[in-house]
């Protein structure tokens, strides 16, 4: 419950951060509402308002570059499908809140009860707090000057940061962590938003596989 509430305090300090920029692109109050209730991915949200803040030429860019940054929730879902083993109505509204910081809270818990509770303790509370920071943020649009002098846009990964750090004990998770370091700084320069993110998640999810694989046969 601390992890997950203090997890959603950091994040929803971020979405003042992303109200702000959200109506400094151009959109209105509720297209930047919309876009947290709905979407609600960070990074895909700030990878959107970036793009499209350049005008309605770079909507195609926006969506394909906010897409790319979902998938990972994709590639996490694989991680926690059976690790909280929930079906109907509650299937949808877990997908919804597969984001980062859930996925971090349940997967460094010690026994499966722990990890559900703080999926869903961490999902709602940041669902809650970065919807009502994101309209706090956008009303306040221009009267708080550029967010990131705040420092609101570190945040949510120094949050992020934390909760996974304690998991680089083994050789096993930090040579996983390096192959997704890599592969991300390698690919930044010269690839379009969002590919670097998708492909680290990609091969961390492959490099921790590969050994389950060889251990089986």
């Amino acid at each position: 419950m601390r992890q997950s509430l203090s997890v959603g305090l950091a994040t929803g300090a971020y979405g003042i951060s992303f109200g702000a920029l959200a109506v400094a692109a151009g959109l209105d109050v509720w297209q930047a509402m919309a876009l947290s209730l709905l979407m609600f991915t960070g990074g895909s949200q700030f990878a959107f308002v970036g793009i499209v803040a350049n005008g309605l030429s770079a909507a195609p860019a926006a969506i394909a570059a906010s897409s790319m940054l979902g998938i990972r929730n994709g590639l996490y879902a694989l991680e926690l499908t059976q690790l909280l083993g929930v079906r109907g109505a509650r299937r949808v509204a877990a997908a919804h809140l597969t984001i980062d910081e859930s996925t971090a809270v349940a997967v460094s818990q010690r026994d499966p009860e722990s990890s559900r509770l703080g999926f869903w303790l961490t999902g709602l509370s940041v669902f809650v707090l970065w919807n009502l920071t994101t309209l706090a943020g956008a009303l306040l649009g221009n009267l708080i000057g550029d967010p990131r002098t705040y420092g609101l846009d570190a945040a949510a990964c120094a949050a992020f940061t934390a909760l996974l750090w304690p998991r680089l004990r083994r050789r096993e998770a930090v040579a996983i962590a390096a192959v997704g370091a890599v592969v991300a700084v390698a690919l930044s320069p010269s690839a379009p938003p969002g590919i670097p993110v998708v492909a680290a998640a990609a091969a961390a999810l492959l490099a921790w596989r590969t050994p389950r694989r060889e251990a089986a046969s």
